[in-house]
């Protein structure tokens, strides 16, 4: 005998005597509560200054913070979908008190709205999270990653190309003075010969007509002709667009015409191995327990010359700078060391081939290695394989790209002729020279130290597994590879909305609510 099948009570015509609130829909301990409460006790005075007034009523600034965060949180990046989750996804709804703001008014306050002012707010957050013990702003951990920019991927201009032009465009001038100089060969008074150093869009013109006026009732050459009218016709401009292109890359060595501020850089390899040339821009952030306690952006695909003005944002930002710093060879420089020794920041700090020196034993017994070979202080000389003395020649000085001196010394051996170690020494036709910065071979004594040490191996140990798995979650988890905006403004506006929705997110999964009375 089969049983009676019974089904719950299904009516979508039955009405409520008391219509159920958002607040009834949301559970207590969601997730969306800790941003709302959060995001209540942020300051928000300098954004609401930033309104006018008149005209039509806006949404409130607080309100549209609230729905941005929560839609980050929720790997929800575009504005037209965030318009669309704030008219069917309760949690949107209860967030926002039924306000629907379109896609437009979103990306206004986006855009625009939070361009000074996200900062400020994601360093009250970290304020609030390290009262909590979630995190320290004492000990931090330094890293980079690239994510690709809004930008076409084959619209770039390039440093070198501008370079080979121009210096194609000052030959081939060359080459018409010199069939000027042909034609006046016969001639007492030769042509004053113009210069061609220096290319500007004036220099070239006048150098045209300079030899336009010397070739003026002579039988020239039909190719020549040709060249000449081409070169009136397209350098002077050219060369202004060359003048307005190296302006926008200033020390950079490229640029994508549709995202002027993102640089094209190497990024890491597809499924299919290949490396992966896009406009891009470099994230650094420094992290603490996998919370992301500062971030900065730059144009430059390396990290060693962030260091400085990513600890300076620190400083800025939170009146202090850190205790303690961790980051990888990729900024081990002297420059790097200096600035954290001139700001009592304990580093630990790698620097190139510090892992080679640790594993690779015969790399110590290589004689061509200058590293290898014995330094008297006394006498400030080297001492060569054969045991010849390496004595001072000369100083070299130079200033890097971001205009710091380095000074270093020049040492020489006597006598290299014959040596019996020459071929494994080095390939020099002259008597071996080595150049020796002192103060960066201090700079790595000291760093070798301090890494080599109990500290220093718990501090290696914890940097991978607490900046790298922050980019992880980003990357992987909240799905965030490619800027929804241009310009380097915006895109930091949504590198803030970013790191706000991780640490939040982060600190929901082992948090309840936060106490009120934490608030002031």
């Amino acid at each position: 005998m089969s049983k009676k099948v019974v089904f719950k009570p299904y009516s979508q015509n039955q009405l409520s005597l008391l219509p159920p609130s958002y607040d009834e829909l949301v559970p207590a301990k969601h997730r969306v509560r800790m941003v709302n409460q959060i995001i209540d006790c942020i300051d928000l005075k300098s954004l609401e200054k930033s309104y006018l007034g008149g005209g039509t009523s806006s949404y409130h600034p607080r309100m549209m913070l609230k729905v941005l965060i929560y839609a980050y949180l929720n790997n929800i990046y575009s504005s037209r979908k965030i318009e669309q989750a704030l008219q069917e996804n309760i949690h949107f709804m209860w967030l926002s008190g039924g306000a629907t703001p379109d896609h437009g008014t979103i990306n206004l306050f986006r855009s625009t709205r939070l361009k000074n002012e996200l900062k400020k707010i994601f360093t009250q957050v970290v304020h609030l999270l390290a009262s909590e013990g979630a995190l320290s702003l004492k000990e931090i951990y330094l890293d980079g990653t690239k994510i690709e920019a809004n930008a076409n991927r084959y619209t770039f201009v390039w440093a070198n190309s501008i370079k080979y032009h121009k210096e194609r465009m000052r030959n081939q001038l060359k080459k018409l003075w010199a069939y000027v100089e042909q034609v006046h060969k016969d001639e007492e008074q030769q042509p004053e010969e113009p210069d061609f150093e220096e290319l500007d869009a004036d220099k070239v013109q006048q150098t045209i007509d300079q030899i336009n006026h010397a070739l003026q009732g002579k039988d020239v050459d039909k190719k020549i002709s040709q060249k000449l009218k081409y070169a009136q016709a397209n350098w002077p401009k050219n060369l202004d667009k060359y003048a307005a292109q190296e302006k926008i890359l200033g020390t950079r060595n490229s640029y994508s015409r549709t995202d002027t501020d993102a640089t094209f850089m190497r990024m890491k390899d597809d499924h299919m191995k290949n490396g992966q040339l896009k406009p891009a821009y470099n994230l650094q952030a420094s992290t603490n327990n996998q919370y992301i306690v500062n971030y900065s952006l730059h144009p430059n695909p390396t990290d060693t010359t962030t260091l400085p003005k990513h600890l300076a944002q620190h400083i800025q930002d939170y009146k202090t700078a850190p205790d303690v710093l961790t980051a990888d060879a990729g900024y081990g420089s002297e420059e790097n060391y200096e600035y954290l020794q001139n700001n009592e920041i304990e580093a630990f700090v790698k620097y190139p081939y510090f892992h080679k020196e640790q594993h690779d034993k015969k790399r110590k017994l290589l004689p061509k290695l200058a590293d290898n070979l014995h330094y008297n202080p006394a006498t400030d000389s080297y001492t060569c394989p054969m045991g010849q003395t390496m004595k001072k020649i000369g100083t070299r000085h130079r200033i890097t790209q971001t205009g710091f001196k380095q000074s270093a010394d020049l040492y020489q051996a006597q006598n290299c002729e014959d040596c019996p170690v020459r071929v494994v020494c080095h390939k020099s036709k002259d008597n071996r020279t080595i150049e020796r910065n002192h103060n960066l071979i201090q700079h790595k004594a000291t760093a070798r130290e301090k890494l080599l040490s109990e500290e220093g191996i718990a501090h290696r140990k914890r940097r991978c597994w607490d900046v790298e798995a922050v980019f992880g979650n980003i990357k992987h988890n909240m799905n965030f590879k490619r800027f929804m905006l241009r310009g380097i403004e915006k895109v930091a506006i949504e590198t803030g909305l970013v790191a706000i929705a991780h640490n939040l997110k982060k600190f929901s999964k082992y948090n309840q609510l936060m106490p009120a009375n934490i608030y002031p």
